[in-house]
């Protein structure tokens, strides 16, 4: 099914900023795309509009009870000139369950991956072609009927807006760089039953306590360790985190404490490709810290859509710390780094079949 949005141009374009100075998630482009939803017709009304402020009752649902959920992924110009996106189809199958999770009625996958085609095709020209550079797109659908009470709303909203960004990490020469990750034990992400699985924003609301801590300590992120036992690795900041011990990657298995990331998933597939040992399973920091010692921890790395592969140099903990890869970038993040880089930027041939064409 094809869908159709009517288009509003803006009458006053912004100036394009410049992809030398470019910092994540500060620049925004002319447009945004909205819908609406009510219970009588559905999703409907889509439509493109000149971005700007979007008026909201006060006593608008999520403002009281957070029902929202939002997604994110990039749009690449490949130097033939094309438009490609990652995986597309993968962020609309994973937002469905987001909403799901917290009762907000699911878009179509088609119409999730063609609102996103069609707000990208309108601001190509918003995408930059600086090495290390791409138009970061945040589709997010929240509760904005007026009503005090705890319950589904029966009106949302879905929005898109689209910003032209560097590299997530500000490194010399937006290069790949080792980053500093403080071990988190008192406060957790996501336990078992809540919505760990789910991209919704109380999740990252509730991490801003310990990425305080982190930065304190000198640190980019935090690992995030289980909630009942207060043991096993899961997340690093907003990324899934994965570690090589004796050859072997492990990274924490979805079950439902863990973002089911695109990049997560595009990694163990490459691994496995490869013909690396890979595993989802549990892992414990005593593991981790007695493979350290014992010179079997190989590499530690984060991957995500922001900052598709972020190499670990060194694990800060309250008591003490450890180096990982001699503080440098590990062979294999460099090689998946370079790898899903290369594809995602169509200059590297997609055997995989994840790009789609805007």
């Amino acid at each position: 099914m094809k869908y159709e949005f009517r288009i509003e141009k803006t009458a006053n374009p912004k100036p394009k900023p410049d992809p030398d100075t470019l910092k994540f998630g500060r620049a925004f482009s002319d447009h945004m795309l909205i819908m609406d939803y009510d219970d009588e017709n559905g999703w409907h009304d889509g439509r493109i509009v000149p971005y700007g402020p979007i008026a909201l009752d006060p006593a608008a649902a999520v403002l009281h009870y957070a029902q929202e959920i939002f997604e994110g992924l990039k749009a690449y110009r490949a130097r033939d000139g094309r438009v490609l996106l990652f995986r597309p189809d993968m962020n609309a199958a994973r937002a469905a369950r987001s909403c799901d999770r917290i009762c907000i009625p699911r878009l179509d996958d088609g119409l999730f991956v063609e609102a996103v085609k069609a707000i990208v095709s309108l601001e190509r020209g918003w995408i930059p072609e600086k090495e290390g550079t791409s138009l970061y797109i945040r589709p997010f659908i929240f509760a904005d009927e007026p009503v005090i009470g705890v319950h589904p709303a029966h009106h949302y909203k879905f929005v898109i807006i689209c910003s032209p960004v560097g590299p997530y990490y500000d490194t010399p020469g937006g290069s790949l760089a080792a980053t500093s990750i403080f071990v988190e034990e008192e406060y957790v992400r996501a336990f078992p039953g809540g919505t760990g699985f789910a991209k919704v924003g109380g999740n990252y609301a509730a991490s801003l306590k310990a990425q305080g801590k982190a930065a304190a300590r000198g640190c980019e992120q935090a690992l995030w360790l289980d909630a009942i036992e207060r043991k096993y690795v899961e997340e690093i900041g907003t990324s899934n985190a994965f570690f090589v011990i004796d050859g072997e990657v492990i990274t924490a298995p979805l079950s439902g404490t863990i973002l089911p990331g695109v990049t997560r998933d595009s990694v163990i597939a490459l691994l496995k490709k490869w013909g690396a040992r890979v595993s989802e399973r549990r892992l414990s920091i005593d593991d981790v810290r007695a493979a350290a010692e014992g010179g079997r921890l190989g590499e530690v790395f984060a991957a995500g859509t922001a900052a598709v592969i972020s190499p670990v140099g060194r694990l800060v903990f309250e008591n003490g710390e450890i180096t990982i890869s001699g503080g440098k970038v590990g062979e294999l993040s460099q090689r998946l780094y370079e790898t899903l880089y290369g594809l995602q930027t169509g200059d590297r041939p997609d055997d995989m079949g994840w790009t789609a064409e805007v």
